[in-house]
This record gives C-alpha cells, sequence and structure tokens, in this order.
C-alpha cells in the first residue's frame, strides 16, 4: 500500500511539472501578444496623438493585463515619481517572462524613450519586428516542444515508479 501510495506521489509529482511548465509557456506566449499589442498602440500614440509618456504607459497598464499591465504599470509609476525612464525601462524588462531575444529588444526601447518622436517610433518598429519574429518562432516550437517536455517527465515519473514497486 506504500509503495501505491508513493508511485501515485512521484507520478502526480510529474503529471505536475508538466502542467506547470505548460502554464508557463503560455504565460509567456500571452506576454509577448500583450507587449505586442501594447507597443503596436503605443507607436501609434506616439505618432498621431504625441501623448505624455507617463500618461501613455498609464493607459497602456490599464488596457493590458497579466505581466504587461505590471511592466507598464512600474514604469509609469517611476517615470512619475522622476525616475530615469531608460534604466527602469530595462529593470523592469528583465522581469518579464521572454525568451532573451525579446527582452533584448524591448530593453533597446528604453534608450530612445527620451529622444524625439522619430528615434521612439523607429525603436518601436523595430521592438515590434523582433517581438513579432519571437511569437513566431515560439508558436513554431510550442508542439514539439510540449510533447517534449511531456515524455521526458512523465517518463521519468514512470521509471520511478518502476523503480519503487
Amino acid at each position: 500500500m506504500i509503495r501505491f501510495l508513493g508511485s501515485v506521489c512521484i507520478f502526480s509529482g510529474g503529471l505536475m511539472t508538466v502542467l506547470l511548465q505548460l502554464r508557463e509557456r503560455r504565460r509567456t506566449r500571452t506576454a509577448l501578444a500583450e507587449l505586442l499589442s501594447a507597443l503596436r498602440r503605443m507607436g501609434e500614440e506616439v505618432r498621431l496623438c504625441r501623448t505624455p509618456l507617463p500618461r501613455l504607459l498609464q493607459t497602456l497598464s490599464a488596457s493590458c493585463s497579466g505581466d504587461a499591465a505590471a511592466f507598464f504599470s512600474a514604469v509609469g509609476d517611476a517615470l512619475r515619481h522622476g525616475e530615469v525612464a531608460e534604466t527602469l525601462w530595462r529593470e523592469q524588462t528583465c522581469c518579464l517572462p521572454l525568451p532573451v531575444a525579446a527582452q533584448q529588444a524591448l530593453s533597446e526601447v528604453g534608450s530612445a524613450l527620451h529622444g524625439d518622436e522619430e528615434n521612439v517610433c523607429k525603436a518601436l518598429s523595430l521592438a515590434i519586428l523582433e517581438l513579432e519574429k519571437c511569437a513566431v518562432e515560439w508558436d513554431k516550437q510550442r508542439p514539439e516542444t510540449e510533447k517534449r517536455t511531456a515524455a521526458l517527465w512523465l517518463s521519468g515519473a514512470a521509471l520511478l515508479v518502476i523503480l519503487l514497486i
């Protein structure tokens, strides 16, 4: 009976790990989609409406959800308190659950925030292109990665169960 309960616990642990990793991958994909949408809106606002950055970031944080909302909210709050936009943007970018290439592209936007409209729009366009590439690559690799993850964890758990019995 104890071996059976141990086997169930081990297999449940493997299954929970698979589910947690799938949830983390969904979180990354959702963050990519939210940031892409927000950066597009940010480019339009800068180009067409010339909205001041703190108000723009507040609007973006209200219209986003999850990690993207927290990102824009933190940067906007710090700007209202007089902190430097570039360093704060880069710091907050590191906290996002994004692939490395997407984090680098997004952090480059921070250095252009204090520039003129043309530089800001150019940096936003470059970041949007890089995030789109990351999103396409992420979607392309998703089925294979999920299969490998599930196979690895579940077969490892099954092996431990076999060894336990």
